[in-house]
């Protein structure tokens, strides 16, 4: 199977197939409302005003599998988005990213990017040691480990690069800025 071969249910309930992202730079990311790291959705958007014309997306994959971080509906996300974010990209079906209900696109993804640890740095730092708690051997796993994670995919669907939410933006960015 290839990026192309997945259905996302969208936030109305439709469907929509990865293949309209063909030949498109795409960063997908599994998102919260109320977590230390929401701000990022600023650089998100800024990220999709940059790029979008040069043939960039955002698949915006809200998930509440992380102590609960992304309550409310989906049309309730949307418009925190909209509202305190501002942003043009949509946001999906809000969904599970890991365990047996886990959308299938992030079986996918995992697959092709494992964990590889959350770098250096006092978040860094502070997500180790929060994770240790619940799940020692968390380090063992692909499992997407909070909310934030992103998999960069470039024009010919080729999974490049996974971000965990404690990376730089700027890197998040540059590593866009050259696959376009």
């Amino acid at each position: 199977m290839s990026f192309y071969d997945y259905v996302l249910p969208t936030r109305k309930g439709d469907e929509v197939s990865t293949k309209e992202y063909e030949g498109k730079v795409v960063l997908v990311v599994n998102t919260a409302t109320g977590c230390g790291f929401t701000p990022q959705y600023k650089d998100l958007e800024e990220m999709y005003e940059k790029y979008h014309n040069r043939g960039f997306e955002i698949i915006d994959v809200p998930c509440n599998q992380f102590m609960g971080q992304t309550p409310g509906t989906d049309e309730e996300v949307h418009e925190f988005c909209q509202l305190k974010y501002k942003t043009q990209f949509d946001q999906f079906k809000k969904s599970d990213v890991n365990g047996e209900n886990e959308l299938p696109l992030f079986t996918y993804l995992k697959s092709q990017k494992t964990f590889e640890g959350f770098g250096k740095g006092m978040k860094a730092l502070a997500m180790d040691k929060m994770l240790k708690k619940f799940h020692p051997d968390y380090k063992t796993t692909s499992d997407i480990k909070w909310n934030f994670t992103k998999f960069a995919v470039d024009r010919e669907g080729n999974v490049v690069a996974r971000f965990e939410p404690t990376a730089s933006m700027k890197d998040v960015s540059a590593c866009i800025e050259k696959l376009l």
